[in-house]
């Protein structure tokens, strides 16, 4: 990647970034701690905060008078242009439109203040296919990737006139609203279908009943947990006086080893976090989960998330396996205890984390229906899954070609290749989500 920036317009020029606009940052935050956050006070914005297209200023921690004070140039302004320059979000760039309160950044964002270039369009030129490749380009660090300011003082722009460039931003702001309400549109598509699987399996599994929301047919039971399951049995670790255990690539002859980490959702295992041979459960080394088990993540962030088993496998101390009675349909149980992830959570007991202990668990009440209606109730919740699942592929795939479309678009706006007065960018983002 090199810094000369695609052919442009005549009356355009090329600039640096440290030559239109302050770049002010720092590396962590003069020694602040979490534990000094407080419940009000001065909002202290991180890179989650800046990701969508409006700035989150609510879902923020806060700081002191005299945290905020040290550092006046990063007092956020109207017209400031803030950049992630750490980890994951790297490159991701957004446009300070107001300040509902005294607000400041983290050492994650560069604050850049404009004084030669409109907000508007030094944001979408930062979004641009161009400067996000120069990013990748001269980012650093081996494992969280970051961004110096002497780099990013030194961003080769395009710099139309003012008036190009205010017309460009108008352009764009009109058109990627367009954008972003298809890409949104699907978005409340797969939260509906998602919601409605979630009623239906509350309906079908018998939640309602469980909860004494509605009568109970005569020929279901409300059963503790504990009567429809013949063991309880919760992941370890190998012990550290073991020779090494762990297999390097997964074989035949090897078992997954899951964490919370695994768990992919609608009752979906993901990868495993490692692989043991067989013979670690055999001899005891950790617990043997059996096909048709179900998998339910015990404690942490995630307590409550539930997955079906269909192979052999173990897991780590944060997940316990319920092995059903054998006229207990273990996919029945795995849907049921997936309606009721918000009620384990909400009735486990609770410190730091929500804990999700065997005890409570073997005292759970779940709704028990005649074998065959269990059957019934799996398989057409599973057919209603395969449906949300690819659902959720092809919004995944229409975000992925927006994204594209939606940077095309900016990319050439930027850099002068079609003159936006005339143009509708719909040669561009025609055809999408459609």
């Amino acid at each position: 990647m090199t810094d000369a920036l695609p052919s442009l317009p005549e009356s355009w020029k090329e600039t640096r970034l440290d030559r239109v606009a302050t770049v002010n940052a720092r590396i962590g935050w003069k020694a602040l701690t979490a534990a000094e956050y407080q419940s009000d006070g001065y909002a202290f914005l991180a890179t989650p905060n800046i990701k969508r297209s409006e700035i989150d200023y609510t879902n923020v921690n806060y700081i002191s008078e005299y945290r905020y004070n040290e550092s006046p140039e990063l007092m956020l302004q109207v017209g400031d242009v803030l950049l992630a320059k750490d980890g994951n979000t790297l490159g991701i760039a957004n446009i300070v439109r107001h300040v509902p309160r005294a607000t400041t950044v983290n050492g994650s964002i560069a604050v850049l203040r404009p004084f030669d270039m409109e907000p508007g369009f030094l944001r979408y030129v930062i979004q641009s296919s161009f400067i996000q490749g120069h990013i990748q380009s001269v980012k650093d660090g081996m494992g969280v990737p970051h961004l110096f300011q002497r780099d990013i003082k030194r961003f080769p722009l395009p710099s139309p006139p003012r008036g190009e460039q205010r017309r460009i931003v108008d352009f764009l702001d009109a058109e990627t609203a367009r954008i972003d309400s298809l890409a949104a549109a699907r978005e409340r598509q797969v939260h509906l279908v998602t919601s409605r699987l979630d009623a239906l399996a509350k309906r079908d599994t018998g939640r309602i009943f469980a909860q004494q929301t509605a009568e109970c047919p005569d020929d279901w039971e409300i059963l503790p947990l504990r009567r429809i399951i013949r063991k309880v049995k919760t992941g370890s670790t190998p012990s550290e006086s073991n020779p090494d255990p762990w297999v390097k690539e997964a074989n035949r002859d090897a078992i997954p080893w899951y964490g919370p980490s695994s768990f992919a959702g609608l009752m979906q295992l993901g990868v495993a976090v490692k692989h043991l041979p067989r013979s670690a459960a055999t001899e005891r080394m950790v617990p043997l989960f059996p096909a048709k088990s179900v998998l339910i993540v015990g404690i942490g962030a995630t307590a409550g998330k539930v997955a079906y088993l269909d192979h052999d496998a173990s897991g780590n101390q944060q997940v316990t396996a319920l092995v059903p009675e054998r006229e207990v349909s273990g996919k029945f149980l795995a849907w049921q205890l997936w309606a009721a992830t918000k009620e384990l959570r909400a009735l486990a007991p609770y410190t730091t984390l929500p804990i999700i202990n065997n005890d409570f668990l073997k005292s759970f009440p779940v709704a028990m229906p005649p074998h065959d209606s269990q059957l019934a109730v799996a398989h057409r919740l599973d057919h209603a899954a395969e449906r949300l699942s690819a659902l959720r592929v092809a919004a995944s795939q229409a975000a992925k070609l927006v994204q594209e479309r939606r940077q095309a678009l900016i990319t050439a706006a930027v850099t002068g290749q079609f003159d936006v007065s005339t143009a509708s960018g719909r040669n561009v983002t025609d055809g999408v989500l459609t």
